[in-house]
């Protein structure tokens, strides 16, 4: 009888050792899956910020999009008239269907552009083009500018004149996805008419009354 009860209570032991073991065990895996999720939301949450960092454009702020747009507007233009460089007009910073808005007629497409700008290149050496300013607002830049240079060539079917042409103006421009889709040149058109075609060979641009832009 000592015996099976000695058996019984070993057995009861046993038991409860076994159920506490198991609870010791299932408790551990609930940790170490607790744990696991953990890292995972932790490695995921740092691969995230790590993809928003390089993300380029897409993450950037209205404000430093605009900075950006701006800086890089500015130093297409700078290239393009003062260096020659035509090859900055280009898919980079245009949009293929880029459109310059004229009285005439509206020129699209960037090789139309790049052929319409050229007309400076050709008309004139000694050129000095300046953006005196240059904001904006969301997808739309203001460029108030200045262009210098001396009538040598032939410039939108003017000959050459030997005069020096001193003229300031306006761009209205729209960006979309940093590239320019739009622009639209304000000057005194009567300014420069005059200016190229007055005999004295150089003419002031102070001897003007501004025109409306």
């Amino acid at each position: 009888m000592r015996k099976a009860g000695a058996r019984a209570v070993i057995h009861e032991l046993d038991a409860n050792a076994l159920s506490q073991l198991i609870c010791f065990q299932n408790s551990m895996m609930n940790r170490l899956f607790l744990l696991a999720s953990l890292s995972l939301v932790i490695l995921l949450g740092c691969n995230s910020s790590s993809e928003s960092t390089t993300g380029g454009a897409t993450e950037l702020s209205d404000d430093e999009r605009l900075e950006r747009d701006l800086k890089m507007y500015e130093q297409v233009w700078f290239d393009f008239l003062n260096n020659g460089d035509t090859l900055a007009v280009n898919a980079e910073h245009f949009t293929e269907d880029v459109t310059i808005i004229t009285d005439q007629g509206n020129i699209v497409g960037i090789e139309g552009v790049r052929q319409f700008y050229m007309n400076y290149l050709n008309g004139f050496s000694e050129i000095e083009f300046t953006i005196v300013d240059a904001f904006g607002q969301g997808d739309k830049i203001v460029k108030h500018w200045n262009f210098k240079g001396l009538h040598t060539g032939d410039f939108f079917g003017i000959s050459a004149t030997g005069n020096r042409l001193d003229l300031s103006g306006t761009t209205l421009v729209t960006m979309r996805e940093g590239r320019v889709a739009s622009e639209q040149d304000f000057f005194d058109m009567k300014s420069m008419l005059d200016q190229l075609q007055k005999a004295s060979g150089e003419v002031s641009v102070d001897d003007y009354a501004p025109g409306t832009l």
